[in-house]
């Protein structure tokens, strides 16, 4: 136990370092709660203690694998900054965590040394700290190391340096690396694809683009998801629509379409919509509705309104709601209308913001837009009442005024409020009651509203929930 919780004040001396001040809590802790609190740390520029990289490496060995995991929550980052390498040392024995990017300065030389001999360690959670640690130095200063070390006879340290020349971003890594996407590991041509994908050079695309029918799920996926994170990657996008069309794997094509759509390829508009439609797997059909509201080509409106209304998951037809927001075409309105009567709370409330999007001139606000003043859910009345003050519908009134009589919520009513005044109320009897108002917050929206509807901004912005991301 000592050692353990050792090894959760060393690593958490290196956030201190990467710029989260160390801060006392006298609460009662136990392990996993340590670790909790430190997720809490107000994050900082200020130095903190000098991290202990020999105490740390001590620390780590022989700890139990969640809690390792846990306390590399310091050290790595979070998406494509470092928790979604396809093969980590702790990935066959914990779940991946992720945290606060970090950064720190430069080490001293006999730390460094510690860490890449850690990097040989036959401790999985050594291992996992000294390659999260090492990925904070700059690539001048370890990417020499890691090159040499992505050369060993040991597939675990070739995976583990391919790993850490990704989390560098280490360009005198590229063709090593590239030489290593033929690794009879899996592991390593998996590390070496996503290590690529960070460096960003535009001599792996072919490379990479190659690993596309490697026998190895993991590897494709890695090398799909790099294909889709460089930039000058167009040249790719006939083989990412064959992946999405053909591949065996749903994880590699949920991949692919997110590749697609993140590179706005509007050639993939017809893959897409045909995985939209037809995908057996929930989570493709997901991402392609996804990416084509991140395409934004009208094109898509029929493909992602036939998904709001005939697909089974919830998900889906939010996913599918939300692009024709995001794509913003008018004659998508009807569609989106219908959808305020979805079974899905979640559908509904990402409809309304939809059509607020729809703030063009003149739009009139569909009946299925009032009726979610008195939905349920207080998240789908309180976008119900943003799309409202975005389409500032004079006729609009009568109902969100009979909504304001009723509604508890205060954030709601705030919003019912701006949506008021945004519409063009003018009715003195609706303005006293607002201006004599108990509440002050309410008193306060109403003198904003009649200084200006533009005082209003900037409000809180009701985006839908997060959508999919590989």
């Amino acid at each position: 136990m000592q050692r353990i919780i050792g090894l959760v004040v060393a690593t958490f001396a290196f956030s201190s370092l990467s710029g989260v001040p160390a801060v006392a809590n006298t609460a009662p802790t136990s392990d996993a709660n340590v670790f909790a609190q430190g997720r809490n740390f107000d994050q900082g520029r200020q130095r903190g203690v000098p991290l202990d990289v020999a105490a740390l490496l001590t620390a780590a060995r022989g700890a139990p694998p969640m809690i390792c995991s846990l306390a590399s929550k310091a050290v790595r980052g979070w998406g494509w900054g470092g928790s979604d390498a396809p093969s980590t040392p702790l990935s066959a024995v914990a779940p991946s965590a992720g945290g606060d990017d970090s950064w720190s300065d430069a080490m001293p030389a006999a730390d460094v040394q510690r860490l890449l001999a850690g990097l040989s360690s036959d401790d999985a959670c050594v291992q996992e700290l000294s390659v999260r640690l090492i990925g904070t130095q700059k690539a001048e200063l370890v990417g020499g190391e890691l090159v040499t070390r992505l050369g060993s006879s040991d597939a675990k340290l070739r995976s583990v340096a391919a790993l850490g020349l990704g989390l560098v971003e280490a360009q005198n890594g590229v063709d090593p690396l590239i030489r290593t996407l033929r690794d009879a590991s899996v592991d390593v041509r998996a590390n070496s694809a996503w290590a690529l994908g960070r460096i960003e050079n535009g001599r792996a695309l072919s490379p990479l683009v190659g690993l596309f029918r490697d026998d190895a799920e993991k590897v494709r996926g890695a090398a799909v998801a790099a294909v889709g994170h460089m930039d000058d990657s167009t040249s790719s996008i006939p083989a990412l629509i064959r992946v999405v069309r053909q591949d065996n794997s749903p994880a590699v094509r949920r991949v692919a379409a997110w590749a697609l759509g993140n590179l706005e390829a509007r050639e993939g508009i017809d893959a897409l919509s045909e995985a939209l439609a037809r995908d057996a797997d929930a989570r493709v059909r997901e991402m392609s509705a996804w990416a084509l509201g991140n395409i934004e080509d009208r094109r898509s409106v029929a493909a992602l309104g036939a998904a709001i209304r005939g697909d089974a998951e919830d998900r889906v037809r939010e996913t599918a709601v939300w692009a024709l927001g995001n794509i913003g075409d008018h004659s998508s309105i009807d569609i989106l209308g219908a959808a305020t009567a979805d079974r899905s709370a979640n559908v509904r409330g990402t409809a309304a913001w939809a059509i607020g999007q729809m703030d063009d001139n003149g739009t009139k606000a569909p009946a299925g837009l009032l009726r979610l003043l008195s939905d349920e859910s207080a998240d789908t009345r309180l976008k119900a009442a943003w799309a409202l003050g975005q389409l500032e519908d004079v006729s609009a009134l009568p109902a969100i005024r009979d909504a304001l009589k009723n509604e508890k919520n205060d954030h709601v009513r705030r919003g019912l409020i701006r949506a008021l005044m945004k519409s063009g109320e003018s009715s003195q009897g609706t303005l006293t009651q607002l201006l004599t108002s108990s509440d002050p917050q309410v008193r306060e929206a109403a003198v904003r509203g009649i200084a200006g509807a533009r005082s209003f901004d900037p409000w809180p912005w009701p985006w839908p929930r997060p959508r999919p991301f590989p």
